[in-house]
This record gives structure tokens, sequence and C-alpha cells, in this order.
């Protein structure tokens, strides 16, 4: 990187309001005045209701307002949630399950809403849930990964939600058969919660008959449109606002029944109502993550190419089907479901199990990082039963960098990529050569030592077209319009930078504004590492349309023909002439002559097509076998992202996206007790990662330009999780091999990993 140019790595500007708790979030902006909402929740995984007596929490001191599902149907035309359904392969009907706002006769996990209290403190309103008094007869609990038990639903026989599958099914298990070799693995992809440092939470009020929703999400137009088809209104009477956002992860790109409950109390009380979830209220309904279970199956022929690739998987969709929780094992996962390898014949079944636990449904990658866990899982035991190099076996099926673009099976046309120059490029970075030498020296300390190898691509998901806008707001400012949002990812720092890039206005004189659908024309929000790259690709068409329109009022303001006005991404220059105004200064003078056509550009831009961030992650662990205790010791990373605008803040996604892939596979993990209660529900029970569990990771960029866009970038939010799912656990895996170990299984905490140790020797 050259100290001087664009793509400078700035630091975020945004850090010194949130580190000095300036920050303005739900709890900061909620108006002081507005009632306190909590919700009572089902106690039990699976029941039905006989009694609820609101009776005595009605009368409670300081309570306002009571609603259950009958409560909500004067007001809410459409009382159900909303869900993407996928096609059975068979043909038969999609199952149409539904999910109400709040239960009605029968309820289907811990901590599903039942009746939301309204009071005027939020003491009084949980004082209230005490006296509520709910008689319900108890049904078995459904918590397995598989078929049968108690029926949650009369819509989906054996508890099958869907049962999905693409793919040429009879050529891929003929390449299967005849091929020369065949390696087949189990891999279990466990449940995490999100945990967002900021938990969920919203406030509404009407104003004039229009509504206003205040809620931490990641996007405000699909939260708009939802609660216009749920409250019968025009979109013209609904504004839905995003503040300051702490942590998101994709759990908060989807509605929740609380954010149709407050508007309607708010109506019916003529009062703004707030709420804000408690943490272990939030582990309990706060969308889960991944929960599901793979039988893949790879087939080689003698030279160790891959014939074909089958994989079927049982998915833990919860209680219902949430938002895009069955495209996102089915769709979603079949995009990248080949990898960065070039295989002709593939074959994907899925079907989605409904259990009595809450609902699971986009989580930091949302179906890449579980089809790429599956794969690079898969290809790593196929080099040991094979008796191959792992990086050889990777290399001799890499899709050849002369082969771009490329159709995958999968149909996705991949524009561009060099996977062998990254990989040469890991394998430098992270010194692969003195790994030998690593791990006799923790040999030496009582240790086993493993080396894990993960290559992943990932496609780029959302609505390829976004929104900007342009705003010169006097005293040389500007407002920049993006149809993004921000949950934490310096979104303030980098669409500034950009667009000061692309127009030499200070960066400091930028204001980036998000999340208000009054201001911003449309958006797609944030979801699937589209932000940089859609958003960008709209500043982008703003500043040209910008620099187009500036440049003919100068030529008309000096009675030049419009050629004779060029813009060299800083100053206008006016052949023949010392004239050399700026942006700001042709602005203002745009102001003076009354042109306030000028002095807001609009655009929407649609990118042409998909970009596919690709790279290596290289992971060496230690484990002590007396107590089982592993420990991530070494991370590189090496990825093409193609251009980058700011490497800083892109290297801290990756580190964010590494933590969270590292703890799934070494600490994270949701349990269930036979009963459907969920026994990790507070960080007593619960294990995030923390600083000594992860290390120093170390990024590198080996960037192959995207054609995909005219930026040649390649989003970056969703890859370090992507990568380091199947990282890590191939690190364990090779750590463990060499003890008899085969086909470990995360979450690999000092309990399971001392269990695998013992039950191997216990075996041999």
């Amino acid at each position: 990187m050259e100290k001087f140019g664009k793509a400078q790595p700035v630091r975020r500007v945004e850090d010194h309001r949130f580190l000095t708790g300036h920050g303005r979030y739900i709890d900061d902006i909620a108006p002081d005045d507005a009632l306190r909402a909590c919700f009572f929740r089902s106690p039990v995984a699976h029941a039905e209701i006989e009694t609820l007596d609101l009776a005595a929490a009605r009368a409670s001191p300081g309570v306002h307002l009571i609603l259950t599902l009958d409560d909500l149907r004067p007001g809410l035309v459409h009382t159900d949630m909303e869900a993407v359904r996928v096609p059975n392969r068979d043909g038969s009907p999609v199952r149409e399950t539904t999910r109400p706002v709040l239960a009605g006769g029968k309820l289907r996990f811990v901590g599903e809403p039942i009746a939301c209290i309204i009071a005027d403190t939020i003491e009084q309103a949980m004082d209230a849930a005490e006296l509520v008094e709910l008689d319900f007869k108890e049904l078995p609990a459904h918590v397995a990964l598989a078929p049968g038990g108690a029926a949650l639903h009369e819509e989906a026989p054996d508890n099958i939600a869907f049962d999905w599958a693409i793919g040429d099914k009879e050529a891929t298990r003929a390449a299967l058969d005849a091929a020369a070799h065949r390696v087949q693995l189990r891999v279990v992809d466990n449940r995490i919660i999100a945990n967002s440092l900021e938990p969920r939470g919203c406030f509404a009020q009407w104003e004039d008959g229009r509504l206003h929703l205040a809620v931490n999400g990641q996007g405000v137009w699909d939260m708009k449109a939802r609660l216009a088809r749920a409250f019968g209104l025009e979109g013209g009477q609904v504004r839905v606002t995003n503040p300051d956002v702490g942590g998101a992860f994709g759990m908060k790109a989807l509605p929740y029944p609380e954010y149709f409950v407050l508007p309607e109390a708010a109506r019916q009380l003529g009062r703004a109502v707030r709420w804000m979830s408690e943490r272990t209220e939030a582990m309990q309904t706060d969308n889960g993550g991944r929960d599901l279970v793979s039988e893949a199956e790879l087939g080689f022929d003698s030279d160790g190419r891959i014939v074909a690739y089958q994989v079927s998987t049982l998915c833990n969709l919860g209680a219902y089907s949430s938002g895009f929780a069955q495209a996102i094992q089915t769709e979603l996962f079949h995009k990248v479901m080949t990898g960065a390898y070039d295989i002709e014949n593939i074959f994907l079944a899925v079907r989605g199990i409904h259990t009595n636990t809450g609902c699971v449904d986009a989580y930091r990658g949302a179906g890449r990082p579980e089809a790429i866990y599956v794969l690079e899982r898969t290809m790593d035991h196929a080099a040991r039963v094979l008796g191959v190099d792992p990086l050889e076996l990777r290399r001799k099926n890499f899709v050849p960098a002369a082969k771009f673009p490329y159709r995958a099976a999968t149909g996705e046309l991949i524009d561009v990529g060099d996977f062998n120059k990254v990989l040469d490029r890991a394998v430098t970075e992270a010194d692969l050569a003195g790994f030998a030498s690593r791990k006799a020296e923790s040999k030496k300390r009582g240790k086993l030592r493993g080396l894990g190898l993960c290559y992943y691509i990932e496609a780029i998901l959302g609505a390829p077209n976004e929104n900007a806008a342009i705003e010169f707001a006097g005293d040389r400012r500007v407002n920049l319009y993006v149809g993004t949002q921000s949950a934490g990812q310096g979104h303030e720092t980098v669409f500034a930078q950009f667009l000061s890039d692309q127009t030499g206005i200070p960066a400091e004189r930028i204001t980036v504004v998000q999340g208000d659908s009054d201001r911003i024309a449309s958006g797609g929000g944030t979801g699937g590492s589209r932000s940089a790259t859609s958003q960008n690709n709209a500043t982008l068409a703003a500043s040209s349309e910008l620099v187009e329109r500036f440049s003919a009022f100068l030529a008309d303001r000096l009675g030049l023909n419009r050629e004779a006005v060029s813009f060299d991404d800083e100053k206008f220059r006016v052949e023949g002439s010392n004239l050399t105004p700026d942006v700001l200064e042709v602005a203002q003078m745009a102001r003076d002559a009354g042109r306030d056509d000028l002095l807001r550009i609009e655009k929407t831009a649609t990118l042409p097509g998909r970009s596919y961030p690709n790279g290596a992650h290289v992971s060496e662990v230690e484990i002590d076998p007396d107590t089982g205790e592993t420990q991530v010791v070494k991370y590189t990373v090496v990825d093409d992202f193609g251009n980058l605008i700011n490497p800083l803040l892109v290297e801290g996604q990756i580190h964010g996206g590494v933590a969270q892939g590292l703890g799934q596979i070494v600490c994270e993990h949701v349990v269930h007790d036979r009963d459907g209660q969920l026994q990790s529900a507070t960080f007593m029970d619960y294990a995030m990662p923390r600083a000594t569990e992860v290390p120093w990771i170390r990024f590198v960029s080996e960037p192959v330009v995207s054609t995909a866009n005219d930026l040649g970038m390649k989003g970056c939010g969703e890859a370090g999780t992507v990568g380091a799912l199947a990282a890590v656990a191939n690190a364990v895996e090779d750590a463990l091999a060499g003890h008899g170990v085969v086909g470990a299984q995360p979450p690999f905490t000092p309990l399971r990993v001392w269990q695998m140790l013992k039950d191997a020797n216990d075996g041999a």
C-alpha cells in the first residue's frame, strides 16, 4: 500500500463517540415519557393453552394495557409473521406453517411471547407479568434434529417443514459409483447465539395517524413494507428509523413479533411505547445460527480429481420457519457448494426440521459458511484417507485461472479468480515450512499441535441496486444519504472516504446519513456482505452525475462548451483559464445563482453481477491431552477482496469474523434439555471467546480485481467467518488424528476433546 493516494487505511471516525459514551442507541433516543413494555413468555417448550387469566395483571399498579393475540386483531390486518418458503422436491404443495405474532392456542418454544404488558415503568410491567395466570396442557417436546416426535404443526407431518433438492441426482450417483475413490464424512454444524453487544429493542409512536417505529435493525425499507402490510397502511403512513446499532450479524436483519406488537400498543394508548430485551430473553428469542448436520460424499478419479459431490442435510428451523431460514440452508448453501473447485456433478438434498426451540435464521455468512465448512472438512478428511497432501489435493481441483469467467455447476458465474496465487501467498505468510519444528516444540511441552487449512469462496448476496444522494447543506458541509445500515462496521468512515476520493470533498466535511425511511428514497439495508460494494457503486454513480452537472453549470456560466471543463478528482479545470474551483466552491456558486437543483444529486445504481471473495485461512492449534484444552495459537488469512477502499477497516472485519468462527468451533454451543429448556441462557453457561482464546490474526490482501463492478471490489464482511470454521476444525482434527480420533465434531470444549482422546485410547 502506498502512503499517498486513494484507499488509505483511515481510522474510524465514529469510534470517538462510541468509545466516549456518545453513541445514540435505542435506549438513548426513546422518548422520556414513553411507556415501558415487557412480554409474558412461554415457560415451556410445547403445550396447549387451557387458561390465560390476565385480570390480576391488568389491575396491577401502573399497568395501562395488556395485549394478547385476540387484542391485536382489530388493529393488525395480518397477525402472522412472513417467511420465505422453498418448494418440495417432489412437487408437493409448500407446507405453509405459520407463526402468530403472539402465541394463540399453542406454545411451541420456551420464550415464545404470549402477552405484552404496558406500564409506566419496566418494574411495574414485570411485576404485572408475575400475576398472569397461565394453565396449560404440556405436550412432549421434540428437540432432536430428526424427523418424527410430537407434531408442532398439523401442516408439517413428522415435523418436516420442507424436503428440497437441487442438482442431477442420477448423474452424481453414477459418477460416485464409478469413482476410483469415495470418501464420506458426517459434519455437525452446531447452533450458536449471535449475542450482539446491544440486545434487540424498539420504540413506537403515532403522530397524526402516522406510525414511527425506531428499531435497532439492519435497514429500514423491508421493515417499513412489512409494517404497512400488517396494519393495512399506505407506505407514506409509515416511518422506520435505525439509530446507532450495537452489533447485528444477520440476527437483526428481520422483523420480530415485538416490532408489530408495540405499534399496536402505541396506537391504542396514544402514547409512545418502548421495549428493550434483557440478555436471557435475547438468548431465548433471538434467531440462532447454523444448527445442521450433513452427510457428505466426494468421489475422486485415480489422479485425485473430484468427479462428484453429494450432500444430504438436516437443518433445524426451530419452532417456526423464520424469515430466510428455509432459503439459507438450501438456495444460499447451494450457491457456493462447489467452493473453489472444478466439480461437474453435484447433488444437494435438504430437509428442514421443526423442533421445540427458538427459530434459526441468518448469522454472519448465512448459508455460505455452512456450505464451505462441509466441503472443506470433507476435503481435509479425503486428503487423510487418500494419503495425499491436503494443499496439493486442493490445488489439483482448483478452478484454473485461465478458465474464468467460470460457470459453476451451481449456476453461479464467477467472474475472476486465481486460487493458486492466493494459496501460494498463504503458504509463505503462514510459514508452513516451519510447522514441523513448531509441532516438535509443542510436543516437548506435552502438547499436540495441528495444522488446518480452509480455502473458501463466497457469493455476495442482497439486492444488486442501491441508492445514494449527495446534498450540499451550506457552510461547506455535505450530507451523503445511503441506503445501507451500519451495525458497527465503520460505514461513516468508509462511505465518506470513498466520496472524498471521488470528489475531493474533505472527508471531515461529509456527514453520512442512514437509517431513516423519510430521508432516504430507497435502500437495501445491510446483509450478505453487500454494503461497501453496492453502496459505493451508487455513490460512484452520484459522484459522476455531480461532476457532469457541475461541469455543465460552469461551462454555461462562463459561456463555454461543456468540453472546455474537466475534473481531476479534486478540482475543476477550465480550458484557457486559471479558474480551478473545487466541488464545494462550485456548489456555493450554484447556491448563489439560485440553482437549488444542483444542491442535491441522487442516483440509483445496479451492480451488473455478483462478486466472489475468496481466500485461504491457515490455523494452528495446541491441545493439552491431559485436560482437553484447545488453544488456537497461530492464525493467518490471505484474502482476495479485489480493490480495497480502506484496508484497516477490512482487516477489522476479518478479525471479527474469525473470532466468531473460532468461537463457534472451540467453545460456543446452544444446549437444550429433553424438555426444550435452554440450558445455555446466560454468559455463565454460554461460552463466548475471550481475548485469551483469540490469537493475533495476520491478514494479507492478495487481490484479483473483480470485473463484476466498476470498483473492482469484492465484499468482505462475512468472509472471516466463512473461512474460520473449517480452518480451526481441520487443525483440531489434524492434532487428534495421530491419536486415533476420526471425524471430530465441535464445539471442541476441554471435556469433549478429552473424551474423544480417551475413547480413541480405550478403543485402541
